[in-house]
């Protein structure tokens, strides 16, 4: 498992742990009171670790390889899944997948960002960065979701939108700009959970929602850490400063209300345990459902626009 600076002292207590239960069980020695200490110890540093994560931390947990992906919510709190293909434009975007599927017992459409964890499906996903006919097969979805009464469900884990040559032909900020507008006026509850990555454009393509709530420990942010270092202190190097400042992490987000709620992930972060991760989701997401469903179309549609015109705050003299 790839392992972050910030934990090496809860990895180094692991690798003693391990040592203490190998040498219990081939030596038949009892190792029980060495075993339950370092057992404590174990849960109090990882307890303290976690419990003062700076923003960059976090942003390198949102980019943890072993973090739960969309496809990985989708088999563990989903069931029924039936992923539908294509824009009917272009093509299939593999990095935005989506379909019918139930949800305790509920029926909906998902759609998200899928990242790969090797090379090879990192190519087919395009390490998460949709393209046109990804954002245009989202919306069709979408339209498919109000059509037949339910509510959609998006999951936003992307570095942004695939910024090249044959994206820009296709017209990227066209097919960006679209989903924005459509899913302010779409009539049925739509519900976007920040799972990593939340960067610029890209997540707002299916960011548009009644409810935006964010993984714990994932970022939302309409820059990456690094290019906004790069732009402001003409270096990479700054990364964990700027991440300080553009307040892009989950409890920033909450109290500057650009955010609805924050779903808790087990102490390590979401990879350590997905389906206690995915088992929190689960939850979280009937509970919107169930409040969101007992609006009217017409309160849904008001209650949307009110809170983006919300948005913003003006500070300095009059």
């Amino acid at each position: 498992m790839q392992l972050l600076e910030f934990e090496k002292p809860a990895a180094e207590l692991e690798r003693e742990l391990e040592k203490l239960r190998a040498k219990s069980a081939s030596q038949n020695i009892d190792l029980s009171k060495e075993i339950s200490t370092m057992e404590g110890k174990l849960a109090e540093t990882r307890a303290e670790i976690y419990k003062n994560l700076t923003p960059w931390q976090r942003v390198q947990i949102a980019r943890h390889t072993n973090r739960p992906f969309m496809l990985d919510y989708v088999s563990l709190a989903f069931t029924d899944f039936c992923e539908l293909h294509g824009d009917r434009h272009i093509g299939d975007d593999a990095s935005m997948p989506g379909g019918f599927a139930r949800i305790g017992g509920k029926r909906v459409v998902v759609i998200g960002h899928q990242k790969g964890r090797d090379t090879k499906e990192n190519l087919k996903r395009n390490f998460g960065s949709a393209h046109p006919e990804g954002y245009r097969k989202a919306m069709r979805l979408m339209k498919i979701a109000e059509k037949f009464g339910l509510p959609v469900i998006t999951m936003i884990d992307t570095p942004g939108a695939f910024p090249g040559i044959g994206a820009e032909e296709r017209n990227i900020a066209e097919a960006i700009a679209y989903n924005l507008r459509e899913m302010m006026l779409l009539k049925v509850p739509i519900i976007a959970v920040v799972l990593g990555e939340g960067g610029s454009g890209g997540a707002l393509g299916i960011g548009v929602a009644d409810r935006v709530i964010m993984m714990e420990n994932a970022y939302y942010s309409v820059i990456s850490p690094e290019g906004c270092a790069a732009i402001l202190w003409k270096h990479r190097k700054h990364a964990p400063e700027a991440a300080e400042a553009m307040k892009l992490v989950a409890p920033d987000l909450k109290e500057l209300g650009l955010i609805d709620g924050v779903i808790l992930e087990p102490t390590g972060g979401a990879h350590r345990d997905h389906q206690a991760t995915a088992d929190s989701f689960r939850d979280k997401i009937l509970s919107l459902i169930e409040e969101l469903s007992a609006l009217s179309t017409e309160q849904l549609l008001e209650a949307r626009y009110q809170k983006f015109r919300a948005f913003g705050e003006w500070q300095g003299k009059a």
